[in-house]
């Protein structure tokens, strides 16, 4: 849970000037809240989550400064338009109970509501509350945002991702690169590849290079078939292409050579998914 360092009164002040107003009525209006109900957060010194959440996503306002006047941990990322004013509200309320519950976890990394309730130290029958009548618990959703540092728009609405930061590394994650020289494969770094290109999911994919061509290699294939594999044949390592003949044969052919041998015979190291040839 984050420490809240701020009076409700410091609280009420930032919302008035994230939305540029001056008085207590005129941040009622731009919250779509009844006017007294300012008043009585300065008087209860507690401002609800709810309305702290409204104003983040409305104004942009960095949800670590609403609750305690620090920049230092801005966390609202944006996921695409969101709604404004009342429909913003009625959007986040629509949003409640289960919904929310799921994301407060998956935001956490818990598999168990007990794993919640402990970190909370908040009864089982609070959060089955939630659940039965599709309450959205601001205060515990403002928390989440800033201990987890997940989206704000995201765990209030479900809109956008999480983290911006991991959609970048799907697009573009790292994958070793390795070398093939005189049969031996020596690390070279990695290589960054957008691996949405290829229409089926790689298990253990590896870029791998020689003088003349490069091939994407998917380690995690072992099982021969026709097609392109990296192969290990006396502890030297090529690109050959096989064909399968009757009896656990094999057909296997590269640049340089041509035999059948046993399936036993050889060292499968991978699948080639791609190969692209230098025409330097």
């Amino acid at each position: 849970m984050f420490e809240n360092k701020s009076t409700a009164q410091e609280i009420i002040e930032r919302l008035s000037t994230s939305y540029g107003v001056k008085s207590q009525r005129e941040l009622a209006k731009a919250l779509d809240i009844p006017p007294n109900n300012v008043s009585a957060w300065a008087q209860r010194g507690s401002v609800p989550g709810n309305s702290i959440i409204k104003c983040a996503l409305d104004t942009g306002a960095d949800l670590n400064w609403l609750v305690n006047g620090e920049l230092a941990n801005a966390n609202l990322q944006e996921g695409g338009p969101v709604s404004k004013g009342k429909a913003l509200y009625d959007e986040i309320m629509s949003n409640g109970g289960k919904p929310v519950l799921r994301r407060i976890m998956d935001a956490y990394g818990f598999n168990l509501q007990k794993q919640l309730c402990d970190l909370l130290e908040i009864s089982s029958g609070t959060v089955s509350t939630w659940v039965r009548r599709d309450y959205f618990p601001g205060d515990v959703v403002v928390a989440c945002a800033l201990d987890t540092g997940v989206s704000l728009q995201w765990l209030a609405t479900g809109k956008g991702l999480p983290r911006i930061d991991a959609l970048q590394e799907n697009y573009c994650p790292s994958i070793p690169r390795k070398n093939l020289s005189a049969g031996v494969l020596q690390d070279a770094g990695v290589w960054k590849i957008d691996l949405n290109f290829f229409p089926q999911p790689l298990i253990e994919p590896v870029f791998i290079y020689s003088s003349t061509a490069s091939w994407i290699v998917d380690k995690g294939v072992t099982e021969i078939s026709n097609g392109e594999w990296l192969l290990g044949i006396d502890d030297k390592y090529d690109i050959y292409d096989i064909t399968l003949i009757p009896g656990r044969k094999l057909s296997i052919t590269s640049k340089t050579s041509n035999f059948l041998c046993g399936a036993d015979e050889i060292k499968v190291a991978g699948q080639v998914v791609l190969s692209l040839q230098s025409k330097i």
